[in-house]
C-alpha cells in the first residue's frame, strides 16, 4: 500500500528545442484542413465532372445512333432488303470511328454486322473487317430501330421494324471532339489550381490568425514569467470583449490581487512582530528593572507586566480567531433569531460602559415591526456588533452619540452602528478591514484597539454570505452597516 506521506514536486518543465511551437500547430492545421477541404472537393468535382461527360458521350452516341438508323432505313427502304452497299456503308463508318462498336441485327435476329467479333456475316459470306474486335461494353450500349415505311393501296402509311443498329464505346472518350478533350483537361487544371491557391491561402490566414492568438497568450506568458521572478509589477496590458481579452483582464486583476496580498502579508508579518515587540519590551523592561533593583517588585509593577500579558493574549487569541474564520473552520450555528431582540439586548449590556466614557448609546428600530427574523449565528452576530460598538466607543469623545439601527431591505436585514466620533479619511476607507489597520496608530493602541476587530467583523458577514458598508466624514462620525440574508444560503466557494 502506496505511503500517504509521501509527496512530490517538480518545477516547470523547459520546452525542448525540437518542439513545434503552438503557432506553427496552428498553421499546420490550417493548411492540413485547406488540404483535406481541397482534396475532398476535387474528388467530388472531378466524379460530378466525369459523370457529366458520361452522359455528354452517351447523348452524342444516341444521336449519332438515331441518324445511322435513319440513314439505314432509307437505304433499305429503296431495296427491300439488306444488300452489299449497306454493309459496306456501315463498314466504312466504322472504320471512320475506330473506337466505337457497331451491330447490325434484322427483324429475325439474325446478325448482319458485328465489331465484337471484327466479322461481316451476309449470307453464306463472311470477311473480316478489324484486326482487333472491339468488346461489347454492356454500361455504354445504345440502340436505335430501323423502320420502313410501306404506303398500302388505300392510302395508309404502315411502319415495320426491319432491323436494329446499336453501338458502343470501346473507351470513354470515344466521341470526345478535340475541343471536348480540351474543355475537359482544362476543368481539371483549374481545379487542381483552385484547390492549390486555397492552400496558398489557407497558410497565410494561417499564419496571421496564429499570431493573432500566440501573441497574447505569449505576453501573458512573458508576464507570468517576470511575476514568477519577482517583478509583482508585471501586467500583460491586454483588454477586450473576447476570450483571450478577458482572459487578460482576468490574468492582470489576478496578478494585482497577488501583489496587494504579498504586499499585505508583508505588512501583516511587520504589524503583528510591532504589537508583539511593544508589549514585550514593555514587560522586559519591567522585568529587568525589578531584577536589578531599579523597580521594586510590588503589586503596581507586577500589575503593568499582567496587563502586557492580558493585551499579548487578547492579540494572539483574535489573531486565532481571524485565521481560523478565514480558513472556515470556525463551525456556524445557524438558527432563527431576532435581530431586533438581539441588537436591543446589546445595547441594553453596553449602555453603562458607554455612559462611564461619557457618550450615549441608543437603539432604534426602523423595521416597522417589533420582531425581525433572519438565518443567522446569533453568537457570531454579537461578536461582530461589539466589534463595531467597541470601534465606535474608542474614537467617539465625552460628549458624543452611538446609535444602533435595525432595519431591512428586500432581502436582507441591516444591522449599523453610527457614531459622532472622528470619521475616516476618504482615502483611508478602502483599507478599514486590513489587519491591523489604524486610522490613528497612537490614540487606538492607547485605548487598547488591536487593529483586527474589523477585519473578523468582515469574515463573520462574509460566512453569513453578507456584506459590510461603511460611511463617514471626517469630524462628522462614521456608520458600519451589516447586511445580512434574511434566509441563509450555502457558503459561496472562497
Amino acid at each position: 500500500m502506496a505511503d500517504s506521506n509521501v509527496s512530490s514536486y517538480n518545477t516547470i518543465k523547459r520546452r525542448p528545442r525540437n518542439s513545434l511551437k503552438y503557432g506553427t500547430r496552428l498553421t499546420l492545421a490550417f493548411a492540413l484542413t485547406a488540404v483535406m477541404t481541397a482534396v475532398v472537393l476535387s474528388l467530388v468535382l472531378a466524379f460530378v465532372w466525369e459523370r457529366q461527360f458520361q452522359v455528354y458521350t452517351r447523348t452524342n452516341m444516341q444521336r449519332m445512333v438515331e441518324q445511322m438508323a435513319e440513314s439505314l432505313s432509307q437505304q433499305y427502304g429503296d431495296s427491300n432488303e439488306w444488300n452489299e452497299e449497306t454493309l459496306d456503308y456501315i463498314e466504312s463508318t466504322s472504320e471512320s470511328m475506330p473506337d466505337v462498336g457497331i451491330r447490325l441485327v434484322d427483324n429475325h435476329g439474325t446478325i448482319l454486322y458485328d465489331d465484337s467479333t471484327g466479322e461481316v456475316v451476309h449470307g453464306d459470306r463472311a470477311a473480316h473487317t478489324r484486326l482487333v474486335a472491339l468488346p461489347l461494353q454492356e454500361d455504354s450500349i445504345v440502340s436505335a430501330s430501323i423502320r420502313e415505311s410501306v404506303t398500302t393501296k388505300d392510302g395508309q402509311v404502315i411502319t415495320n421494324e426491319v432491323g436494329t443498329i446499336t453501338f458502343w464505346s470501346a473507351t470513354p472518350d470515344a466521341l470526345l471532339t478535340q475541343s471536348d478533350s480540351v474543355f475537359r483537361t482544362s476543368s481539371y487544371g483549374a481545379i487542381i489550381t483552385a484547390a492549390s491557391m486555397a492552400v496558398v491561402f489557407a497558410c497565410v490566414i494561417g499564419v496571421f490568425v496564429a499570431r493573432a492568438l500566440t501573441n497574447p497568450i505569449q505576453r501573458i506568458t512573458t508576464t507570468a514569467r517576470q511575476i514568477r521572478n519577482g517583478d509583482l509589477t508585471a501586467r500583460t496590458g491586454l483588454t477586450g470583449t473576447d476570450e483571450i481579452g478577458r482572459l487578460g483582464e482576468t490574468f492582470d486583476d489576478m496578478a494585482s490581487t497577488l501583489e496587494r496580498d504579498i504586499k499585505l502579508e508583508h505588512r501583516i508579518t511587520s504589524d503583528v512582530a510591532h504589537e508583539l515587540r511593544t508589549p514585550l519590551m514593555a514587560m522586559q523592561a519591567t522585568v529587568e528593572a525589578m531584577q536589578d533593583g531599579v523597580m521594586p517588585a510590588d503589586q503596581e509593577n507586577l500589575a503593568t507586566v499582567s496587563v502586557e500579558v492580558r493585551r499579548l493574549s487578547r492579540l494572539v487569541d483574535a489573531m486565532l480567531r481571524l485565521s481560523r474564520m478565514e480558513n472556515g473552520k470556525t463551525p456556524l450555528h445557524i438558527e432563527k433569531c431576532d435581530v431586533v431582540s438581539l441588537a436591543n439586548d446589546l445595547v441594553t449590556v453596553h449602555s453603562q460602559l458607554f455612559q462611564d466614557n461619557g457618550i450615549e448609546l441608543a437603539f432604534q428600530n426602523e423595521t416597522g415591526h417589533e420582531h425581525l427574523s433572519a438565518e443567522i449565528d446569533p453568537d457570531l452576530i454579537r461578536e461582530a456588533t461589539v466589534n463595531l460598538l467597541s470601534n465606535a466607543m474608542r474614537y467617539t469623545s465625552e460628549g458624543g452619540h452611538v446609535w444602533v439601527r435595525v432595519a431591512r431591505d428586500r432581502r436582507n436585514a441591516l444591522i449599523s452602528v453610527q457614531d459622532t466620533g472622528m470619521g475616516i479619511a476618504k482615502e483611508d476607507i478602502p483599507r478599514v478591514f486590513s489587519r491591523f489597520w489604524r486610522s490613528d496608530a497612537s490614540r487606538e493602541r492607547a485605548a487598547g484597539g488591536l487593529g483586527v476587530g474589523l477585519s473578523l467583523t468582515k469574515e463573520i458577514v462574509d460566512r453569513h454570505n453578507g456584506t459590510i458598508s461603511v460611511d463617514s466624514e471626517e469630524g462628522v462620525g462614521t456608520t458600519f452597516t451589516l447586511h445580512l440574508p434574511l434566509i441563509h444560503r450555502k457558503e459561496r466557494a472562497r
